[in-house]
């Protein structure tokens, strides 16, 4: 589930090329905050995936709610 979450997430990323610095930005605007930058096309999706599982991690370890994504809904359970 969590791996057809970020893959979904990621589909959705939209992208810029700039005129200076990094050739390339992209963002997820369903998730705020995160975006990446790169040299390359595949370098920034790779580092925009890295900064989409530390925000989704954190997001998971401060019990903050997730967007839904192509209708996937993650939620964390707690264990008894």
């Amino acid at each position: 589930m969590l791996t057809r979450y970020l893959q979904a997430a990621l589909r959705r990323a939209s992208y810029e090329i700039l005129e200076e610095g990094p050739r390339f930005y992209r963002e997820l605007q369903d998730c705020p905050g995160v975006y990446a930058t790169g040299e390359t096309l595949e370098s920034c999706r790779e580092e925009l995936a890295e900064v989409l599982e530390e925000w989704v991690l954190f997001r998971v370890s401060r019990n903050l709610p997730l967007p839904v994504v192509d209708g996937i809904e993650l939620k964390v359970r707690e264990v008894a």
